[in-house]
């Protein structure tokens, strides 16, 4: 399996060095440095890191607090890896996911987290019923005066915790913006990047289109991707899709295409709901015609 290593250091006046030398050691293929604040969860290297991880890879660094500063952090990173079939190792913590000892301490450390959550909401509500008794009045002064840097700091911070939410779930749709763009429209982005994902994960393309937005200002993806679709024949959209699916995984066999055309509530070319792998390799075909295919 693949070791994937990530090596960070919070100032310019550190240096990576001794991190990625033990990560060499432990037989990374691939190492990943990065500058920046534990306590920012946005951080561009980490998150094209976890964009790009595979199935059966593994994301090794050389202590937890390389990863993540809070144990939140580290539960959500690790829970990003699972979903993508990965694992997570520490050189230096007893944390190996690909092994019952390392799922055994990452349940204790869920659990503990957990217990850490509700001391803190118990501790909020007894402190904010305290400040009341005492005729104090929560928020911030300089919110409540509308004082232009506390303004702008809100302002930023929200932006900070945008990001955030974004590169949890950058895995579901960057991939799919960066592959179909501006090829496709965005109804038909939107249907394929929902088509894999739970209800409750799925995306509005006035959320993607924001999110897609937010990631072209940062750097994150070119502007291209926002550029108007091209007109393309009515034949030829289906075909379109259907390679769009087969490129997203180039192992997907004709039935799980099927299935995934079902999910988008795609009609047949003949305007039936059941769709039959004959019909799909038929497409593929035309899709690679049309050099539609890598």
């Amino acid at each position: 399996m693949p070791l994937i290593g990530y090596a960070r250091v919070s100032t310019e006046d550190q240096t990576p060095l001794p991190q990625s030398q033990a990560l060499k050691s432990a037989g990374c293929v691939e190492i990943h440095e990065e500058q920046a604040s534990g306590g920012n969860r946005a951080r561009p290297v980490l998150a094209r890191v976890l964009e790009r991880i595979a199935k059966g890879d593994t994301l090794v660094v050389v202590r937890i607090d390389r990863l993540a500063r809070s144990l939140s952090h580290l539960l959500e990173v690790i829970e990003r890896l699972e979903a993508k079939g990965a694992f997570f190792r520490s050189l230096m913590d007893p944390i190996d996911t690909s092994s019952p000892q390392g799922k055994f301490t990452l349940q204790v450390l869920g659990a503990a987290a957990e217990f850490e959550r509700a001391l803190i909401r118990e501790r909020t509500k007894a402190g904010l019923a305290s400040a009341r008794t005492k005729g104090r009045v929560g928020g911030n002064p300089g919110l409540r005066a509308r004082d232009p840097a506390a303004l702008r700091k809100v302002r930023l911070a929200r932006q900070d915790g945008y990001m955030a939410r974004l590169n949890e779930t950058a895995q579901d749709w960057v991939p799919h913006v960066r592959r179909l763009r501006p090829d496709l429209a965005w109804e038909d982005v939107v249907r394929i990047v929902n088509g894999p994902l739970p209800r409750e994960r799925q995306w509005t393309q006035s959320r993607l289109l924001r999110a897609v937005n937010a990631y072209v200002r940062d750097g994150f993806l070119p502007p291209t991707v926002l550029d108007r679709a091209g007109r393309r024949e009515t034949d030829d959209r289906l075909p379109a899709i259907v390679a769009a699916i087969k490129g997203a995984d180039p192992d997907i066999t004709l039935q799980a295409i099927c299935t995934r055309l079902e999910a988008m509530r795609e009609r047949t070319p003949r305007g039936r709901t059941n769709w039959q792998p004959s019909s799909v390799k038929m497409l593929l075909e035309r899709a690679e015609k049309l050099g539609l295919l890598p």
